[in-house]
């Protein structure tokens, strides 16, 4: 179990402090505040396109790092991008951003590259992490299924995130946790990655998972 060193309770989602809006623009300070005595990894993984860099710069209260390339003809017939019109650019590294969920605990956010040909990177991004949250585009679940084997595969606690689109079909939630194969235990959670608001909330649903499990302590 790990520990927040003594932080206190996750408030009910009041608004982020320092929040970004979807294009990244921060709007808090730059630096940590004294206060906070614990820090927590959090990995953002999902298929290419699925909106990860989207929702680390929606909840990043700094400036979000990113490491989008320009897509040239290289990728054609390799990166699909049926449904994905107007994207023009794909992480190739990781996305990092920062959030100070209360006075004395800050998560800090790594997004992970979709593409199979990035994942010796993963690897690397995913040591360490205290859980991840798994996002899922249900207009393409199949593409969804390496990343949740990998996330099993190396223990790593997670909640899947339906990221939801304008014309993003809609389940019941036993139909979907059949469908991509999901434990009872694993949460289904609901947001829009581009609403500052509904991804603090995605991540607030998760955190208080994380606790309720016994993987993050959260003290008063």
């Amino acid at each position: 179990m790990a520990s927040a060193n003594s932080a206190e309770a996750v408030p009910d989602a009041p608004d982020a402090p320092g929040a970004t809006d979807a294009a990244g623009s921060a709007a808090g300070p730059q630096y940590l505040p004294s206060s906070v005595q614990g820090a927590v990894k959090i990995l953002v993984t999902g298929p290419f396109g699925v909106g990860k860099t989207t929702l680390v710069g929606s909840l990043s209260e700094i400036t979000p790092l990113r490491t989008e390339e320009t897509m040239t003809a290289a990728s054609a017939g390799i990166d699909d991008l049926t449904g994905r019109a107007g994207k023009t650019t794909t992480t190739v590294a990781l996305d990092f951003g920062r959030i100070t969920l209360n006075s004395r605990l800050a998560l800090y956010l790594f997004g992970t590259p979709g593409q199979q040909r990035f994942w010796p990177l993963w690897d690397d991004l995913s040591r360490g992490a205290l859980g991840a949250i798994a996002m899922v585009d249900l207009r393409r679940p199949d593409e969804s299924f390496d990343v949740l084997g990998r996330l099993e595969e190396q223990r790593i606690p997670f909640a899947v995130a339906v990221n939801t689109f304008p014309d993003t079909p809609s389940y019941p939630e036993e139909e979907l946790r059949s469908a991509l194969d999901l434990l009872p235990e694993v949460p289904i959670l609901h947001c829009d990655a581009r609403d500052r608001r509904q991804s603090y909330d995605l991540l607030i649903d998760f955190v208080d998972h994380l606790h309720r499990n016994s993987i993050l302590e959260l003290q008063g």
